[in-house]
C-alpha cells in the first residue's frame, strides 16, 4: 500500500508501514531523493525565522539540514549523533524514544558542537515530526549547551503533530488504518 502526496510541489508515493495491527504510517524517506530534498529545503527556508545554525538529529534529517545550510549560505549545520564518537570530547547526551525506532536511543553533542551552538540562534529541522520525542531531545541538548532555539521545522507533520502551532512544516501526513485509509 502507498499514499500519494504532493510535497514542495513534487508528487511522491509513500509506502505504508505497519506500527501495530490498527496503525500504519507513511514512510517519507529523503535519502537518495535529491529533488525532494532541494525543493523541501527551499520551501522551508521561505518560512524560516532568522537563524545562525541548523541542528538536526541523526540520520534522516541530515540531507535536509545540509541542503538548507547550503541554500541559506551559512554552510554550517550540526548533527545530534545517536552515540558518542571517539573524536567527540565532553559528550552531552539525552535519551529519545522515536516512533520509527523500536528502542530507546541517545542523542549527543561533543564540545565542538556545543561551542558552535552556545549563544547562537538555532533552527531545529527534521524530515518528519510525529510524536515530538526527537524534537524534545534536541531541544534539551541545545538548551543544555546554551543555544537559543528560534524555530522548529519539518517537511511533514504526522498525525497530531499537524495540529501543533509551535512547529513549521510544509504538509500534513495523516496516520492510516490497516486498510490504508487516513485516520
Amino acid at each position: 500500500m502507498n499514499y500519494e502526496m504532493t510535497i514542495a510541489g513534487l508528487k511522491r508515493q509513500l509506502p505504508l508501514c505497519k506500527i501495530n495491527d490498527d496503525l500504519y504510517i507513511g514512510a517519507f524517506i529523503m535519502f537518495s531523493d535529491v529533488e525532494i530534498t532541494k525543493a523541501s529545503a527551499a520551501e522551508l527556508l521561505k518560512k524560516a525565522p532568522e537563524f545562525d545554525v541548523i541542528v538536526t538529529a541523526e540520520s534522516k534529517g541530515i540531507p535536509l539540514a545540509y541542503e538548507m545550510a547550503r541554500q541559506a549560505g551559512t554552510d554550517d549545520y550540526i548533527v545530534a549523533r545517536k552515540g558518542a564518537k571517539l573524536y567527540m570530547e565532553n559528550v552531552i547526551t539525552v535519551d529519545v524514544n522515536s516512533i520509527t525506532t523500536d528502542h530507546i536511543q541517545q542523542l549527543c553533542f561533543g564540545q565542538k558542537e556545543a561551542d558552535m551552538i552556545k549563544g547562537k540562534r538555532v533552527l531545529i529541522v527534521d524530515d518528519v515530526i510525529s510524536t515530538g520525542e526527537s524534537l524534545r531531545s534536541i531541544e534539551a541538548l541545545v538548551n543544555t549547551v546554551g543555544g537559543n532555539i528560534v524555530g522548529e521545522m519539518a517537511v511533514l507533520a504526522e498525525g497530531e503533530a499537524a495540529d501543533r502551532d509551535d512547529i513549521i512544516f510544509l504538509e500534513k501526513l495523516p496516520l492510516f488504518n490497516a486498510a490504508g485509509q487516513p485516520l
